[in-house]
C-alpha cells in the first residue's frame, strides 16, 4: 500500500546504522519529571534533520503535530508514543504512519493549539488529558509542510476515538524503543537525480491474540525524522 501511493516502497531501499557512538537513552531519563526538566532547561543543540528535498511546487503551509507521550506503567515509568496509520484516500502521506496533526488554521492562536485541536479531531484525544511540555524545531517536508512538533504528556486515563475518515488505526510504541538509535535505520537513495535520505524505525507490535502474527509498523520519513530530532534533543540535554 505504501508503494502504490509513492511509486516506490521505502522498505526496499538499503539502509545502514549511523556511524559513531549513539547511546540508547535509559528508562530513567524518559519519565515525566525528567522530560519536564529538560523542556524547562533546554540544551544548546542543532537538529539533525531540518528539510526534505522538494517534491513538486506546492506553496508552503504551516502545520503542527502532537508527539503524545502516554504515561504507561507504574507511575508512568514505561511511557509510550501514540501514532496513527493514515487512511489510503488522503491527498498527502496516504497510508503512512504519522503523529496526530495537520495544518495550522487561521483560527488557531498558536501551534500548540493547532496540535491539540488536530489530536481531538483525528483520534478524539481531549486536551484535558494533555500537559504540553514545549516544542521542537520545525521540520519541512518535501510537500512543503513546515511542521512544528508539540510534545505533550498524556494521562493514562485518556480515551481515544479515531476518526475513520483520516485514521485507519492508532497504536502505541514504547518510548524506549524509539530513543534507541539501534532501531534507527538510515536510508540513502538517488531518484531522478535527487539524493534522498530518511530514517525508518520498523516496530513489530505484539498481537492482541496469541495465535496472530505480530504487526509491522513501518515508521519512516517525516515522522521518523522528528523522532530522530527528539532523540538528539534529549541526548544533548542528558550529555551536559
Amino acid at each position: 500500500m505504501i508503494k502504490s501511493s509513492l511509486g516506490f516502497d521505502p522498505r526496499e531501499i538499503p539502509w545502514t546504522l549511523q556511524e559513531g557512538h549513539w547511546p540508547a537513552l535509559p528508562q530513567h531519563l524518559l519519565v515525566a519529571d525528567r522530560l519536564k526538566w529538560v523542556f524547562q532547561n533546554p540544551p544548546e543543540w542543532t537538529p539533525e534533520l531540518k528539510r526534505e528535498p522538494n517534491i513538486g511546487q506546492r506553496p508552503s503551509q504551516a502545520a503542527a503535530v502532537l508527539i503524545p507521550i502516554i504515561l504507561r506503567g507504574d507511575q508512568g515509568q514505561e511511557p509510550s508514543i501514540l501514532l496513527t496509520q493514515r487512511t489510503q484516500h488522503l491527498s498527502t502521506h496516504a497510508g503512512q504512519i504519522a503523529f496526530p496533526g495537520g495544518k495550522v488554521d487561521d483560527t488557531d492562536l498558536s501551534v500548540e493549539e493547532a496540535a491539540l485541536r488536530e489530536a481531538q479531531e483525528e483520534v478524539g484525544l481531549s486536551s484535558e488529558f494533555i500537559e504540553v511540555l514545549g516544542t521542537l524545531p520545525s521540520y519541512v517536508t518535501g510537500t512543503a509542510f513546515h511542521i512544528t512538533p508539540v510534545v505533550g504528556l498524556v494521562s493514562p486515563l485518556h480515551t481515544i476515538t479515531p476518526n475513520p475518515y483520516e485514521v485507519a488505526d492508532a497504536f502505541e510504541v514504547p518510548l524506549s524503543f524509539l530513543m534507541d538509535p539501534q532501531n534507527h535505520r538510515f536510508h540513502a537513495w538517488e531518484r531522478e537525480g535527487v539524493l534522498r535520505n530518511w530514517y525508518s524505525m520498523p516496530y513489530l507490535e505484539t498481537p492482541r491474540l496469541p495465535s496472530s502474527p505480530p504487526t509491522e509498523r513501518f515508521i519512516w520519513g517525516a515522522t521518523a525524522g522528528m523522532i530522530r530530532n527528539f532523540y538528539r534533543f534529549l541526548l544533548a540535554a542528558n550529555s551536559l
